[in-house]
């Protein structure tokens, strides 16, 4: 919790002097009580419980004075609220170790069947995007709500060679977060490339400036959308995972990890005869995870993808903002009030306690 004035917070120092002017005013009190011929009336008078009653009221005006100067100090904290609209983009490990059978049938076909579940039960303020990822990133499908081109996305992947989950990432990332100026040229292919390209196309009509380079912010703190990456395997080609990692936590996107298959590794079928065996890099996915201040799942069956998935659902229809509750502290002193007011009129009013006038 932050506060947005807290030059009011000065002010509580004054409670305390409160509370020695009602101690003080007690003992004048105590010292009129003796003059009275006989205890026994103030006894009487108080009733039983007086001596703690007596004291309810001023401490909850006391408290109603500190929820309202805490008020006045405009705090803010960050909650969980519901989300008006979402965007996902799911990168998807489309490399020829997906044809495992450490997983019934085969990893892919298990990944394809899951991922159709999560589409066809997307609310309907989530928008979808599904990238590719072998040797080289596609983007398979663009960001929509129409759960049928998702569902024909999933259908038209193409297992390769190689795995370039740097690739897959930065792909998704610039999908996802298009104003932040992402190069995916020389960040895949390294400088190098990009500048020959700049200088092939130094001829041509000029084209619109990219938009400038995003500052850095807190990892997680963007809670508009997400990535979900899922992978069996370790990278093979292509830039660092965990360089493209640490570029979607300075633009606070949360990449959420799957890591997908048995940890003992599968089988993949090969030509010839021969067979490979691929194993799954935790590690690195979880790092990714942690860098982003997203979440790592390990899914080693079609059944635990399919539950990964479904938690999924449960966190994407919130997000995590900054709010002020200067309000929700100014109700509670207002309530206190009521309530001081209230158990004073209960406890020591008495009707025929007023004198009448003319008397």
């Amino acid at each position: 919790m932050r506060f947005l004035w807290p030059e009011m917070l000065w002010l509580l120092a004054l409670l305390p002097l409160a509370v020695l002017v009602y101690l003080r005013l007690l003992r004048r009190r105590r010292r009129e009580a003796l003059s009275y011929s006989s205890l026994a009336l103030v006894r009487v008078a108080l009733g039983r419980g007086g001596r703690w009653r007596r004291h309810v009221p001023p401490a909850l005006v006391l408290a109603a004075v500190a929820a309202a100067l805490l008020a006045a100090a405009r705090p803010s904290a960050v909650v969980t609220l519901p989300s008006d609209q979402i965007t996902l983009v799911m990168a998807m490990d489309v490399s020829r170790s997906m044809l495992a059978t450490d997983v019934n049938p085969n990893r892919i076909t298990a990944a394809q069947a899951a991922a159709r579940t999560f589409i066809g039960e997307l609310p309907d303020n989530v928008r979808l995007g599904i990238v590719s990822f072998a040797a080289s990133a596609s983007v398979v499908q663009t960001l929509t709500d129409r759960r049928e081109d998702l569902l024909a996305a999933i259908d038209r992947f193409e297992l390769q060679r190689g795995t370039a989950t740097g690739s897959g990432l930065l792909v998704a990332l610039s999908m996802l977060r298009p104003d932040a100026g992402i190069d995916l040229e020389s960040a895949i292919f390294g400088e190098g490339f990009s500048r020959r390209r700049r200088d092939e196309s130094a001829q041509r009509p000029a084209a619109p400036a990219p938009p400038a380079a995003l500052a850095p912010v807190l990892p997680g703190s963007w809670t508009r959308g997400a990535i979900v990456l899922l992978s069996d395997g370790r990278r093979t080609t292509g830039p660092d995972p965990i360089e493209a990692a640490k570029r979607a936590a300075d633009l606070g996107v949360r990449v959420h990890t799957v890591g997908f298959g048995t940890r003992d590794g599968g089988e993949i079928p090969g030509m010839g005869g021969y067979s490979f065996w691929a194993r799954l890099d935790e590690d690195t996915l979880k790092e990714i995870a942690r860098i982003t201040d997203g979440r790592y799942a390990f899914a080693g069956t079609a059944q635990d993808l399919a539950k990964v998935f479904e938690n999924l659902h449960s966190q994407m229809g919130l997000e995590r903002e900054e709010t002020e509750i200067g309000a929700l502290l100014a109700a509670c002193a207002a309530v206190l009030l009521v309530l001081a007011l209230g158990l004073s009129l209960r406890w020591f009013y008495r009707p025929g306690s007023m004198p009448r006038q003319g008397a």
